[in-house]
């Protein structure tokens, strides 16, 4: 059988920022900052990014590339005779199984969500408690939760079965524009909210005040995590898709622009989130319901 490859070079970095921006870009890095104090975490992010997210991506990218193999034959491929290096392309696959236990439910509250928007469950003009009074219904109900999260993973096997160019490029050249579009959409409309400005102090400018309470060494831990989390790496996911690179783009290029749509889409969330916040009398720093409580409240108020 011939292996497929990427119809277009824009289908390979949509798809390769794809894997990378997701939940840890639009749910994860807003909560992240919330609880770390803000803007000091967000350049100590930045900072991670650099210096260690991008060369890790470009050497997985490598070894994708040169092996043209899945994740544990790549390993196999490459390593010299009698070395164990094969040994961490399966500890990366138990990694992938891993954070689809962690991925899948939490992708089932947002289509949850999607569904309950379309019922007229969040109504125009709904306050901020009756807005959290849907997530925690939904946190109270685990039949709700299974049922929506076996409708994601028929949905991710069905776009897989359907092969790379006809289903998974296909799909995020869709859904990438769209959320692109999106995000910058309501990122205006959360600066415009009424005080937005709070939020955006919050988010951007350092505080050491507050990273004093948070603990300087949690804050740096906490970004060098979401770095290494939002690009996913370390679970051969990068690998897989440097295995289908033309040889005529760089490495190094290439890296640093999955990385820079990564971060764009990152840093935009925190625009939409913490203005929202602040607006809506919402605790930044409420964890994982964050974007939950946040993103209603914006999308229950906006015009259209």
């Amino acid at each position: 059988m011939q292996r497929e490859n990427f119809k277009s070079r824009t289908g390979f970095l949509l798809v390769s920022a794809g894997c990378a921006i997701g939940i840890g870009n639009v749910w994860r890095f807003p909560y992240v900052t919330g609880e770390n104090g803000g803007g000091l975490f967000v350049l100590f992010y930045l900072a991670f990014l650099v210096l260690m997210g991008i060369p890790v991506l470009t050497m997985e990218l490598a070894v994708g590339r040169a092996s043209r193999k899945s994740a544990v034959l790549s390993y196999k491929t490459l390593e010299k005779p009698k070395s164990k290096w094969h040994i961490h392309g399966w500890l990366c696959m138990i990694g992938c199984y891993l954070l689809m236990m962690f991925y899948t439910p939490v992708s089932g509250w947002m289509l949850d969500y999607f569904y309950k928007f379309a019922t007229g469950t969040f109504k125009s003009g709904m306050n901020s408690e009756q807005v959290s009074g849907v997530f925690n219904d939904l946190m109270t109900s685990p039949v709700e939760m299974i049922i929506w999260l076996a409708i994601i993973v028929v949905l991710g096997f069905f776009v897989c079965s359907r092969g790379l160019q006809k289903g998974i490029e296909k799909v995020s050249k869709v859904m990438m524009v769209a959320l692109l579009a999106l995000i910058i959409i309501l990122a205006i409309n959360s600066m415009m909210l009424s005080n937005a400005g709070e939020g955006l102090s919050f988010y951007l400018v350092p505080d050491f005040g507050k990273v004093k309470d948070v603990g300087l060494g949690k804050v740096i831990t906490s970004a060098m995590s979401q770095a290494f989390f939002t690009l996913g790496l370390g679970i051969a996911s990068m690998e897989i898709f440097g295995s289908y690179m033309n040889k005529d783009r760089t490495l190094y290029g290439e890296a640093v622009q999955i990385c820079a749509l990564d971060t764009f889409v990152a840093i935009v969330a925190g625009l939409i989130i913490f203005p929202a916040c602040f607006s809506f009398g919402v605790q930044p720093d409420q964890g994982p319901a964050l974007i939950f409580v946040t993103l209603p409240n914006v999308f229950v108020n906006m015009t259209g």
